[in-house]
């Protein structure tokens, strides 16, 4: 059996990428994320690998477009300021097809906000963020073992469907501790890399590239992005489900909220109230058909946020215009991350008559 170390969430995330065999990290330091740059220029040069602090974060995410496209699995991190000037690489990079790793450990915003727990960016990563028609996987992690777990998964994720991946965590978890297990995941095969450019010797030439300009070119590539989109929402969903086997009010909400909300549930759960939790693990791919099935059985919904309301645009999309669905929000997490008890009064009080 496996050990149990106390662990930080961010350090879980640069411990997860040097299992997942991630040796290339392009980035620049910025709150609450800068133990990940840190652990990383410590680990990588023992192990062979590359750090570099680049001179700044658009800068970072172009280095990694040109890594990627060599067949390494390379990483950055950052927070929403950060992610926000990588927006046009991480477009390229879905556009050629790369490969990438890319975490988010949020912070208050908008602009240079503050440095406390947010969920403000949820609207950036699940929409992609940038110009044309792509999406990214993005992971939603609510505990430090699945800042680990998921990171591995990332790197999966991101050579089984040449894709860059975001993990996207807040500052809570990033700088909170506890136990953790350095466990890998049993995960399929993945696919040769056999379009990387590594140099063109005794082989035919390879292209990455995002320029079409031939008469339907960028059409065709187009809908074979999306294609592949569609098929990592049928493959990909993850969620969890917390005390729903008979719920009558269904608490969703992802992240560090979530995991407050469910003492909330199970003090509701002991008063006799029907009240379960769904937890979306990815937020692209979204759980709709779940969400979908829930109002179709004429569930309510009661969504928590450390926003002023991004992910239940996607509740609602689903459910539905009739479903009864309410909203619990705080944007800015210093000194006012949401209590157990202030959930459990908005159960209360969204508590199906």
């Amino acid at each position: 059996m496996k050990k149990r170390h106390l662990t930080k969430g961010n350090d879980a995330i640069a411990m997860a990428a040097v299992e997942a065999g991630c040796r290339h990290y392009f980035g620049y330091p910025i709150t609450p994320q800068s133990e990940i740059p840190e652990y990383l220029s410590r680990a990588f040069p023992k192990l062979g690998g590359v750090f570099l602090q680049a001179e700044s974060e658009i800068a970072s995410i172009n280095m990694m477009l040109g890594a990627g496209a060599a067949g390494v699995r390379v990483m950055t991190s950052s927070s929403g300021p950060g992610i926000s000037l990588m927006q046009e690489g991480i477009s390229y990079l879905a556009g050629s097809e790369v490969p990438a790793v890319i975490i988010n450990v949020q912070r208050s915003g908008p602009g240079l906000g503050g440095i406390s727990p947010s969920q403000g960016d949820y609207f950036q990563a699940t929409r992609g963020g940038g110009h044309g028609d792509y999406r990214t996987p993005v992971l939603a992690p609510a505990s430090i073992q699945e800042m680990w777990d998921l990171t591995i998964l990332a790197f999966d994720l991101a050579d089984r469907y040449r894709t860059p991946v975001v993990l996207l965590a807040d500052a809570m978890l990033g700088q909170m501790k506890e136990p953790l297990v350095q466990r890998g995941l049993d995960l399929p095969p993945l696919p040769e890399k056999d379009w990387t450019v590594t140099g063109a010797a005794g082989r035919p030439t390879r292209r990455v590239k995002s320029l079409y300009l031939g008469e339907g070119e960028l059409e065709k590539h187009c809908w074979k992005l999306h294609e592949k989109y569609q098929v990592i929402k049928e493959k990909e969903v993850r969620v969890e489900e917390y005390r729903m086997e008979d719920a009558e009010l269904v608490v969703t909400g992802f992240g560090s909220p979530a995991r407050i909300a469910k003492t909330a549930v199970d003090r509701a759960r002991d008063e006799g109230k029907k009240v379960g939790l769904l937890r979306p693990i990815t937020l692209f791919p979204f759980p709709e058909k779940r969400i979908a099935e829930l109002a179709d059985a004429g569930k309510s919904f009661l969504v928590v946020e450390l926003s002023t309301g991004q992910m239940i645009e996607d509740v609602r999309m689903n459910a539905g215009r009739l479903a009864p669905i309410h909203f619990y929000g705080r944007p800015n997490g210093a000194g006012s991350l949401p209590t157990p008890d202030d959930i459990y009064h908005e159960i209360m009080e969204a508590y199906p008559a």
